[in-house]
């Protein structure tokens, strides 16, 4: 009779098949960069929606509703591509954002190193630079384009795909 490893199922005597639907979940803190750029945006757009209640008679009303509405949807806007974490599942990489996922096959996974220097040098083409996270695209010399899914600078990891380049950063980028 043939033993199976741990993980394993299958009949005996057949090569072992990988246990299907194993997920291996990575959390994704806000870095200290992060919170401090939130905190300071939040307070400097929430600051001008309370100044466009005191803007003089003079201003058009149009112009009154632009400042006391523009910051609330740059608020808005951004909070749901905060990136909440990661999981790896037998077939996907899935990116968890404040209400959808974005999924990425495994079996276009080329490659996957950790790079906690990844965002040195790096710019922003379009996307968040600090507020809730580092996502959107981003460019630098070693990846070329590419697209970040990041809540700290600290402890990216660079996925290459077959035609495309990805950063995340989970909170063990050894593990993942």
């Amino acid at each position: 009779r043939h033993s199976r490893p741990a993980g394993h199922c299958g009949p005996p005597g057949f090569p072992y098949f990988e246990r299907v639907n194993s997920a291996e979940h990575f959390t994704a803190s806000l870095g200290k960069l992060v919170k401090v750029t939130s905190v300071i945006v939040c307070v400097i757009l929430l600051g001008v929606v309370v100044a466009s209640f005191f803007l003089p008679p003079q201003v058009p009303p149009f112009a009154r509703w632009l400042a006391g509405l523009a910051p609330l949807l740059i608020l808005v806007g951004t909070l749901p591509f905060l990136v909440r974490g990661y999981t790896l599942t037998d077939h996907e990489l899935v990116i968890h954002r404040l209400g959808w996922s974005n999924r990425f096959a495994l079996v276009e996974i080329i490659s996957a190193e950790a790079d906690p220097e990844m965002f040195r040098n790096a710019l922003r083409v379009c996307g968040s630079g600090g507020l809730f996270g580092f996502f959107g695209w981003f460019w630098s010399k070693p990846l070329g384009l590419f697209r970040a899914y990041c809540t700290n600078f600290r402890g990216c990891v660079v996925v290459r795909l077959r035609d495309r380049v990805i950063v995340v950063s989970p909170d063990e980028p050894e593990r993942f």
